[in-house]
């Protein structure tokens, strides 16, 4: 596992827990309102990692009695093949397991789902699905598999939720109804705001934040 960050305390990236957040290095796609470009790279800037997985796992159960729950963001952290031995160590900890994912990759969710490794999933649904592949940057998008992570979040029977960050810059009126409409009924479905200080796109900085975020 490449960990380019970890956050010891958050009180609001795991809904309704203490959690550590750790950030893993590198993505598949490349949306140009990426708040954390830094990590979108698949080697850290000067190639080193910026956490050591075997520190950040002594930290973590140093602080079992200060936080209940750990989130797995990045990057794209089902990109790496070291992830399901990475959070059964989590899990052993006794600690709950946050995936934060942009669903290109359903086979790593399902086996992780099998493994009863996950207790929430946060899916990031984008665009919509005809705007995908120009929208992330990533012209050979996998639509199936997306609608496949879709599918299988909102049916594993865990906590989960889809978000969407609203960027007034290239997303309209339509595509957010289109998005909207790609969430399966029932599940929950929040509105994210743009944050313009730092994005993949540097033209997209001068932009104006967007609204704050909204669960539907």
């Amino acid at each position: 596992m490449t960990l380019a960050g970890f956050v010891p305390l958050s009180l609001c990236d795991y809904p309704g827990r203490v959690a550590s957040v750790l950030f893993t290095q590198g993505c598949n796609f490349r949306c140009p309102w990426c708040h954390n470009p830094h990590l979108v790279p698949a080697e850290p800037h000067g190639g080193t990692a910026a956490c050591d997985a075997e520190t950040v796992i002594d930290a973590l159960a140093s602080r079992r009695t200060r936080v209940d729950g750990v989130v797995v963001t990045g990057g794209e952290p089902t990109l790496h093949a070291g992830l399901p031995a990475f959070l059964r160590r989590l899990h052993a900890l006794g600690l709950r397991i946050k995936l934060d994912t942009n669903g290109s990759r359903p086979a790593v969710l399902r086996a992780l789902f099998a493994e009863r490794l996950l207790d929430y999933v946060a899916m990031d649904v984008k665009a919509p699905w005809t705007r995908y592949a120009s929208l992330t940057g990533t012209p050979a998008c996998d639509i199936a598999a997306l609608r496949a992570s879709v599918a299988l979040i909102a049916g594993a029977g865990v906590a989960h939720q889809f978000r969407t960050t609203r960027v007034d810059p290239l997303l309209s009126g339509s595509d957010y109804a289109a998005i909207r409409l790609q969430i399966p009924a029932g599940s929950p479905h929040v509105w994210q705001a743009f944050r313009p200080d730092a994005c993949l796109a540097p033209e997209l900085c001068a932009a104006r934040a967007g609204c704050d975020s909204e669960r539907v």
